[in-house]
């Protein structure tokens, strides 16, 4: 283990789009170091392996629901810990405009209405919060403008939450993943094509797997970063810099 292991005894934790990919990871990270963690999304579909450790408490949560974000928000007596890992992809259809609404809704507003929802809490815990933004916050990509102006936007959010919010203890941080093996890039990986342009960018030469991602998240949240707010943590292979 990187971390010590009771390191966030005593914490708790909200991870949406927590039930599979990177936010999983993420929760059985926290969970492993002594965090009580909630789960919340979306149910799997049912081919979708559930990877979550027993303790981690799983709740069906709709972000682009303010009476949903309220409800989930409204069990916690104490929340120190929140990473926004709910987000889409609907890749060729994008430039739809009903579509593009959509993913908007999702992956931007359905963060704003999280970190908004858990304020008072992370500033009665002086807790953090960390969003998921992408290696497509710094440049485009023209089969996916929805999801591409959408994490663009997070990585904005979290510099001006982490303004707003910095007086109040709380800090707001992103992590930027690069190409990471989830269901969510499947059909990349399947693709041989693409994942080897993919892999003929990225300096390290494979995909990352989503507990590499979550090892970040988690520093994110530790006294490690205590000094740490607004900042955008790109974990790609090199990926950005190629």
């Amino acid at each position: 283990m990187t971390y010590q292991q009771d390191l966030l005894e005593g914490k708790t934790a909200l991870v949406t789009g927590g039930l599979s990919g990177i936010g999983a990871a993420i929760a059985n990270q926290l969970a492993a170091l002594g965090a009580t963690v909630v789960a919340a999304g979306l149910p799997l579909a049912a081919h979708l392996p559930d990877t979550l450790d027993r303790s981690v408490r799983k709740v069906a949560l709709d972000v682009r629901s303010a009476d949903d974000v309220t409800r989930v928000l409204s069990e916690f007596e104490r929340l120190d810990i929140v990473v926004n890992c709910a987000g889409v992809i609907r890749r060729g259809d994008e430039h739809k405009p009903e579509v593009f609404e959509q993913v908007l809704d999702i992956n931007l507003n359905g963060t704003m209405r999280v970190c908004a929802g858990a304020r008072e809490l992370l500033k009665a815990s002086s807790g953090c919060i960390v969003n998921t933004a992408s290696m497509l916050s710094f440049f485009g990509g023209g089969f996916v403008p929805a999801y591409s102006a959408s994490k663009g936007a997070i990585s904005q959010l979290t510099k001006s939450l982490a303004i707003a919010y910095a007086a109040e203890g709380i800090r707001v941080n992103a992590i930027a993943p690069g190409w990471i093996a989830t269901p969510l890039t499947q059909a990349l990986q399947d693709d041989d094509g693409r994942s080897q342009a993919i892999l003929d960018r990225t300096p390290m030469g494979r995909w990352g797997t989503p507990e590499e991602v979550a090892q970040v998240a988690v520093f994110l949240c530790t006294p490690a970063a205590s000094f740490m707010t607004a900042a955008i943590v790109p974990v790609d292979g090199g990926y950005l810099a190629a």
